[in-house]
């Protein structure tokens, strides 16, 4: 199904072809300047170029050839040579009728999103949010746009991390701690989780200070990863115990991965895979390290080499990330990896995909991208930390956002008529959305503050405003519905001087979606559906819709607001923020 901005387009193009110049100048855009018309097209400025002429005659003769055409109710030249169009509300009206939909442009293609990152054994903290909550809008968009898209969680679980923790237990003779834990117990998952989270910090420090116990962490490490008894089986319950508590942590935000893997899965394809590049010529020794060098007569900046072993033989997180897509193009055969990770690790990933063209390992053909992001800072502009001045919790972030949406629910006057469960339901609901919409409107790659107390707002561009306007419309239905008021999903939109700019908002839907999938940045729909929301709030201010008279009048503003709520759920769905049914 055509967009709107296809359509005409199309229309406009058609008109460029019979004047002998090419049918894409013919694209329409919305109008920068929606006060002097609804859409424009810019095609006569870049056709003087072509047709040696000035672009206002160029413009007057699209004009001329589209006069009297029914599609327009205004066509006129502006400035330069720039063409300004509104179409007729009866277009506008029956394109509304046939329903808007996401371009399909996925072909079933298996696409993987890397987003998690976290470490095993530790609790998330709050530097985890934005890849968990981009990559997740990332994934969702792609299933919708036709791809098959799965989210690889893609932990880190194999390293001296482990090894010191390991060795602390061993240490002490309380690896029964982790041995005898039960991982499908929630209260013996909890409570190794805290014990993990309380030693590991305390077995790290003091490997740094003395030497003796960084050696013994090294050696576990390397019995770890030869798989010796205990520390292997010690790494096994560890493993299957955090996975069920960082499931439950990323659940809490609506984020949920297909494939739930780490560094550990692809331990045994690396030696082959180093081996083979040796074979095929693509390695170098260089002061003892196994090295892939990159660098291009192109390049415009120093390239550094990968490195696949150290000089002691460990291996780098490249050697990790190679491996790893050795597994994912044998097990998935994906058209595309996303790397949804922080936009400071840009050099590495470069270095990676380089190596993986060069190397074979993945096809030109298949799409590499690291969609890299800022940091969130606190209000004083730095990275966001406890008041004592640690790295928070995500759980605890989560907390107090739950805590700070109580407290604006029973402010507002919202959700007096629920029972206790009820509120603390919407209470969540609420605070997810102002956690995940407070990040998510802004560009990926910026930096952004997040303030806790602007964003769980009822008002302004906040996510607690959207789910507002939401359940708004779905109050407006439900009391339509009770009072025996028919509520068409599709019905002849009549459109009204109130209405006109929501009913345009509302064909925009397809171009930003499209635009948030081709640069995998989800602001464009979050700006989009905010826009939405408060087009429809000024409608229904200036609107009376079930105290309307008129039968085909109400009937046409309730189609509208059923349109805008299914946009809205559709939108937010994207974004993976749940919507209450009522406040």
């Amino acid at each position: 199904m055509l967009s709107l901005l296809e359509k005409l387009s199309a229309e406009v193009g058609k008109t460029f072809s019979s004047l002998g110049l090419p049918a894409e100048l013919g694209s329409v855009r919305a109008s920068d300047r929606p006060d002097l018309c609804q859409f424009q097209c810019n095609g006569a400025m870049a056709a003087a170029k072509q047709a040696k002429k000035n672009p206002r005659e160029i413009a007057q003769s699209v004009v001329e050839a589209l006069s009297g055409n029914e599609i327009f109710s205004k066509i006129e030249i502006a400035g330069p040579g720039f063409i300004n169009l509104d179409v007729t509300d009866e277009f506008l009206s029956a394109h509304l009728a046939e329903g808007i939909s996401f371009p399909q442009i996925g072909n079933g293609e298996t696409v993987i999103v890397d987003y998690g990152g976290a470490n095993i054994a530790k609790s998330m903290h709050v530097g985890h949010l934005r890849a968990a909550v981009i990559g997740e809008a990332v994934k969702r968009s792609l299933n919708a746009a036709g791809y098959k898209a799965l989210g690889d969680v893609h932990m880190g679980d194999w390293g001296t991390h482990l090894g010191m923790l390991i060795a602390d237990y061993v240490r002490k003779g309380e690896e029964n701690l982790v041995l005898n834990t039960d991982p499908d117990n929630p209260d013996a998952v909890a409570s190794l989780m805290e014990d993990m989270a309380a030693r590991y910090p305390k077995a790290s420090a003091a490997c740094k200070e003395d030497e003796a116990l960084m050696k013994e962490a090294q050696e576990t490490t390397v019995k770890l990863q030869n798989k010796e008894a205990p520390y292997y089986p010690i790494w096994e319950k560890i493993f299957a115990t955090s996975v069920r508590g960082l499931k439950k942590t990323y659940a809490d935000l609506n984020v949920f991965f297909e494939i739930w893997k780490g560094e550990a899965c692809v331990h045994d394809l690396i030696a082959p895979m180093v081996e083979e590049m040796k074979q095929k010529g693509f390695t170098e020794e260089s002061d003892g390290a196994l090295i892939v060098p990159l660098a291009e007569d192109s390049d415009k900046k120093e390239m550094p080499p990968l490195i696949l072993y150290k000089r002691d033989g460990g291996v780098m997180y490249g050697t990790t990330d190679l491996a790893t897509l050795v597994d994912r193009m044998t097990e998935n055969k994906p058209s595309k990896v996303i790397y949804v990770v922080d936009q400071r690790q840009s050099l590495h990933f470069e270095q990676v995909f380089r190596a993986a063209y060069k190397t074979g390992i993945v096809p030109d053909n298949v799409e590499l991208t690291h969609a890299g992001f800022g940091t969130m800072n606190g209000t004083d502009g730095k990275p966001f930390k406890t008041r004592a001045g640690g790295v928070m919790k995500l759980e605890d972030l989560i907390a107090m956002a739950v805590d700070k949406a109580t407290q604006r629910l029973i402010d507002a006057h919202l959700a007096e008529d629920m029972n206790a469960n009820e509120k603390a339901e919407v209470a969540r609901k609420v605070a997810v959305a102002a956690i995940k919409f407070a990040d998510l409107q802004n560009a990926r790659q910026a930096d952004y503050v997040f303030d806790l107390d602007r964003l769980t707002s009822f008002e302004g561009k906040t996510g607690p405003y959207l789910l507002y306007q939401a359940v708004r419309i779905k109050s407006l239905l439900r009391k339509a519905k009770e009072q025996g008021i028919h509520v068409p999903e599709e019905s002849n939109i009549i459109i009204e001087d109130e209405s006109r700019e929501l009913a345009l908002l509302l064909t925009e839907l397809p171009e930003m979606f499209a635009l948030s999938i081709k640069t995998y940045a989800p602001h464009h729909l979050c700006e989009y559906v905010y826009r939405l929301a408060s087009s429809f709030s000024s409608f229904y201010g200036n609107c009376p819709i079930l105290p309307e008279k008129d039968e085909t009048l109400r009937q046409s503003r309730l189609a509208l607001a059923h349109m805008t709520l299914a946009q809205i759920e559709q939108v937010l769905d994207l974004l993976a923020i749940d919507i209450p049914d009522r406040m």
